[in-house]
């Protein structure tokens, strides 16, 4: 997916949460921690290409998820994300491998035991990054996510920057 490519797809999920500015700043977000992360650790191209179209896409399934279920918790994200994903990226035409693994880390950033790859990893960990900030999460949380979630170097030294934490007990 090239440049033009994921300028459409940033400019079809904004006209997608039309209306919704914490949303669309949401994902904006995301993808820019997940595009700095996946930099900073030298991911190749393919999976830099996957990671920054699954930040864009992640959180799709709060839609549809909120129409159907009136709720839109992390399972339900999961559950409904797939399919408006995949809707929307075959619709700009991206290739069935980029769309297949996409779709996949879509049905699983909530789910943080047997991440399966670095654009998992750094999918969760972008989001992560945002999450505790727009929650407002407290010191605690910060070190546990720290602790628990976050395994990149990239990720745990922004993370530390960012809340001012060492959040783990050998730097």
């Amino acid at each position: 997916m090239g440049t033009d490519m994921m300028n459409q797809l940033y400019m079809e999920m904004i006209r997608y949460y039309s209306g919704d500015a914490k949303r669309i700043q949401h994902f904006v977000k995301v993808h820019a921690f997940a595009k700095l992360i996946s930099e900073l650790e030298h991911v190749d191209d393919r999976t830099k290409e996957i990671i920054e179209t699954a930040a864009l896409v992640h959180d799709i399934g709060i839609r549809p998820a909120e129409e159907k279920y009136g709720t839109s918790s992390g399972k339900l994200q999961e559950q409904e994300g797939p399919a408006a994903a995949q809707a929307m990226l075959t619709r700009l035409g991206t290739d069935e491998r980029l769309t297949d693994r996409v779709c996949y880390l879509v049905g699983h950033h909530h789910t943080y035991t047997d991440i399966d790859g670095i654009d998992y990893q750094i999918l969760v960990e972008a989001d992560f990054l945002v999450n505790l900030y727009e929650d407002q999460s407290g010191d605690n949380a910060v070190v546990s996510a720290m602790k628990n979630i976050f395994k990149t170097e990239s990720g745990k030294q922004i993370c530390r920057e960012m809340f001012r934490t060492e959040g783990e007990s050998n730097g």
